[in-house]
C-alpha cells in the first residue's frame, strides 16, 4: 500500500489564488452595483410623519370571576322565561320547559317515525 500524500495535479496553487481572486472580485462587483443602483440606501432618514398612539391591550384581571359571571348570566338566560322580541312576540321559555313541550308534543312539520309492526 503506497503511503498517502498530497496529490499536485488536482489542484495547484496557481488555480487557488486565481479562484480567490475571482471571488473577491465578484464580491466587490456585486456590492459597487448594489452602491450604484441604490445610492441612498445607507442615508439616515427621518420619518415626518407620526405614528398613531394604539391603546393599551385590555387584560382580563380576573379570568375566574369573568367566567364566572358569564356562567351565571347565561345560566339565567336558559332557565328562566324573558322577551327576544317583544314587539314580534318572540320569547324564550327554560330549556327543561322547552325539552318537555318537545317530547310530548314533536315539533311541527317533522316527519313522525315509522309504525312498527307489531308481532
Amino acid at each position: 500500500i503506497p503511503d498517502a500524500r498530497h496529490e499536485p495535479r488536482d489542484a495547484s496553487g496557481r488555480f487557488s489564488v486565481i479562484t480567490f481572486l475571482l471571488l473577491v472580485t465578484s464580491v466587490a462587483s456585486v456590492a459597487l452595483v448594489s452602491w450604484w443602483m441604490f445610492p441612498r440606501a445607507t442615508a439616515d432618514r427621518h420619518i415626518a410623519t407620526t405614528v398613531a398612539d394604539f391603546p393599551a391591550p385590555q387584560l382580563q384581571p380576573d379570568p375566574r370571576r369573568d367566567w364566572q359571571s358569564f356562567h351565571t348570566a347565561e345560566m339565567q338566560h336558559l332557565t328562566t322565561y324573558g322577551w327576544i322580541d317583544k314587539a314580534h312576540g318572540i320569547a324564550h321559555i327554560p330549556i327543561a320547559q322547552a325539552m318537555q313541550d318537545i317530547a310530548s308534543q314533536g315539533i311541527p312539520g317533522w316527519p313522525a317515525a315509522p309504525a312498527t309492526p307489531k308481532p
